[in-house]
């Protein structure tokens, strides 16, 4: 094993500035010492002498009695504990290691905890086993510690490392969410039980009306995300395709329906699983070379990646993990590995979709437009997307194809399996606190003030019901006021009080003006 000098004082890694002059301990000081592959945690550790402990956004601040021997496996053991697993880290480290080190490094306290979870996560990684005998003695200890991150409920005991495999994953895809307050805080409200509740307020017809209209308008924002603006006709055959999330199950097959059903007009399109590289931004208006913000997946770790995706859904599905987390671990992991040339965008949303319904997330028939709620946080979920991008652009090796595409040289497919996933968790539920607390509300709102207003005109007026759609239109494009082209085309049969009592009575019953 190389002797590696991993503690060091530092004032700045990586570019990232420390609060306060320390030593560098944990995983970045391991990923520093062994020059790993990966990209920095979110969150660093540093040895603090001003005997505090303390957070920042992206460090951890401890004081001098925390500080590691300047050894391998006195700054894994740190790491582990304070830091939680970190599946790409180990996956990086064992290929820097000999088995004959790793044998050594499990086997300094081979009934304890810290040894037994690194010789678990090298042959569960590796899918080889180690010269080592089955433990035969020793209480069962979880993986993943679940006061710190996420795991499953029940995990898998494995007798022969007396350790509980709760990771909430597979062994060919397993992201991993830390335990925020803010998501813990979303947990703990049961924002699912409060928009179940005041549903039950709402009538049943109006409620029907309200699913309807929601799911036309997540289709819309679905398309209106990826820079597209349907004809109704395809919004609303994509909407009834969100309205059957949950029914079908997801696999290969179930994947390659959905993009036939996204790309319309295929002519121009490779559909099916990608056969070549692929990438998400533009080329040099000269030149034409790629220039890259998302490298997607290599097209020959497709099947292992999509497989891996699978097996996790289905092993989340059955678990007691929070709807939302599994939406995250599934949903932005397939828009990262990017397995089709076309409608990754969509199909992505739609696992969203999925995956809260098979939770009974979504209740009383109303499927759930959480896409309008991305759509109107569309920059921060631009954001949230490169926060996983724009980091792995400095680890994966390419060039340009013929044909302006880009192809990439070297082996990047843990990047795709093993990711911290907490920020896009952190989106998705904002998106669905949004959706529940404003959204829904407001189209139910909008719905009932339409009535009223319908009401008015078919007692004032007797106006057909295509002449109040289409006034309520021209209201609400217009601030509440007719415009004058109307008043002189659709609508020259009112006279100018008429038409002043109406935009008054409009401006009564919606009295915030519809957006």
């Amino acid at each position: 094993m190389k002797n590696n000098r991993f503690s060091q004082k530092i004032t700045a890694f990586h570019g990232r500035k420390t609060p306060e002059e320390g030593i560098l301990v944990g995983y970045a000081a391991i990923i520093n010492a062994f020059v790993l592959s990966i990209p920095l945690p979110d969150r660093l550790s540093l040895i603090s002498f001003k005997n505090r402990r303390y957070q920042t956004d992206t460090w951890q601040v401890y004081s001098s009695r925390y500080l590691p021997e300047d050894n391998l496996y006195k700054q894994l053991v740190f790491a582990i504990r304070y830091e939680g697993i970190n599946l790409l880290f180990f996956k990086k480290l064992f290929a820097k290691l000999t088995e004959k080190e790793i044998t050594k490094l499990v086997q300094i306290k081979p009934l304890g905890q810290y040894c037994r979870k690194i010789w678990f996560l090298f042959e569960w990684l590796e899918e080889k086993q180690l010269e080592i005998p089955d433990l035969k003695t020793g209480n069962f200890v979880s993986l993943i510690n679940q006061k710190k991150q996420y795991g499953i409920e029940n995990g898998i005991k494995s007798k022969r490392h007396r350790i509980v495999n709760n990771l909430p994953g597979a062994r060919n895809y397993c992201p991993l969410i830390y335990k925020t307050e803010k998501l813990k805080k979303y947990i703990k409200t049961n924002v699912s039980t409060q928009k179940d509740n005041y549903l039950k307020t709402i009538h049943k017809d109006l409620l029907q009306r309200t699913a309807a209209f929601l799911l036309l308008k997540d289709s819309k924002a679905s398309f209106n995300i990826e820079g597209e603006n349907p004809k109704s006709k395809r919004a609303a055959r994509w909407g009834r395709v969100i309205g059957q999330a949950g029914t079908m199950d997801i696999n290969k097959e179930e994947l390659l329906r959905l993009q036939q059903i996204v790309i319309e007009k295929n002519r121009f399109v490779n559909m099916g699983f990608r056969q070549e590289g692929g990438f998400v931004g533009d080329h040099d208006r000269i030149s034409g070379e790629p220039v890259p913000q998302h490298i997607s997946a290599r097209q020959q770790d497709l099947d292992q990646l999509i497989e891996g995706l699978i097996a996790t859904k289905n092993l989340l599905l059955q678990s007691e993990m929070d709807a939302v987390l599994i939406a995250a671990i599934i949903a932005f992991g397939f828009v990262f590995i990017h397995p089709f040339e076309d409608g990754n965008g969509r199909i992505h949303r739609y696992l969203i979709h999925h995956i809260l319904a098979k939770k009974k997330f979504s209740q009383q028939g109303l499927i759930f437009p959480v896409s309008a709620s991305i759509l109107n946080h569309i920059d921060d979920y631009r954001k949230v997307l490169e926060k996983y991008s724009l980091p792995l652009l400095d680890f994966i090796e390419w060039g340009e194809t013929g044909n302006h595409n880009i192809e990439v040289s070297n082996d990047t497919i843990d990047y795709y399996r093993y990711f911290d996933v907490t920020k896009q968790a952190e989106f998705l539920y904002d998106c669905v606190n949004d959706t529940i607390k404003n959204i829904i509300p407001n189209e139910i709102k909008f719905l009932q003030e339409y009535d009223e207003f319908k009401n008015y005109l078919d007692e004032k007026f007797e106006m057909p019901d295509k002449m109040v759609a289409l006034l309520v239109r021209f209201l609400e494009q217009n601030n509440g006021i007719l415009p004058k082209r109307a008043e002189t085309k659709e609508f020259s049969k009112l006279t100018g009080r008429e038409v002043i009592e109406i935009e008054s009575k409009y401006k009564e019953i919606f009295r915030e003006i519809p957006k």
